[in-house]
């Protein structure tokens, strides 16, 4: 049996720098999901796709730029998203009890807590901030439920 770990899928897509492009990043991973058949986590995944787009429009985009979103998936079951953008700086997770009360500055608190793991690479120019998620075990089991919200009630793209 090969053990190897191999890109089994890969979707990518560039968005410009406009509000439409947070949920219009949504929809592009979600759809990715469905195609590839990853119901378990999904939820997750998309939530940290738009903080994730939401930051690169909001700070990591300058005008007349736009940014990337690419999310693959690899035969263990290891899914990464990423947002590639041109923008200065590092994003952090804000100090605990800066702007308690703002309506701001919780996307990458968000990441932190849903994905397995997070970070940021280097790009030229740039950065990328990428996350992951094992959406899939040994068996590639899914949430139980799952596959008949995502087909039937249209919620999975919402």
């Amino acid at each position: 049996m090969n053990s190897e770990i191999e890109l089994v899928q890969l979707r990518e897509r560039f968005f410009t720098r406009e509000r439409q492009s947070v949920p219009l990043a949504r929809v592009f991973v979600a759809r990715a999901l469905l195609e590839w058949e990853v119901a378990h986590r999904a939820g997750e995944v998309l939530v940290c796709v738009s903080e994730l787009a939401t930051n690169a429009f909001l700070h990591g985009v300058p005008p007349g730029r736009g940014f990337r979103v690419q999310v693959w998936l690899n035969n263990a079951g290891l899914l990464r998203l990423e947002v590639h953008d041109s923008g200065d700086g590092v994003p952090r997770i804000p100090d605990a009890g800066a702007d308690a009360d703002g309506e701001s500055g919780r996307g990458l608190l968000l990441v932190s807590e849903l994905a397995d793991t997070w970070g940021v690479s280097p790009r030229n120019p740039g950065k990328i901030v990428w996350c992951d998620f094992a959406v899939r075990g040994p068996e590639h089991l899914t949430e139980p439920g799952m596959d008949s919200r995502v087909r039937g009630g249209g919620r999975f793209l919402a």
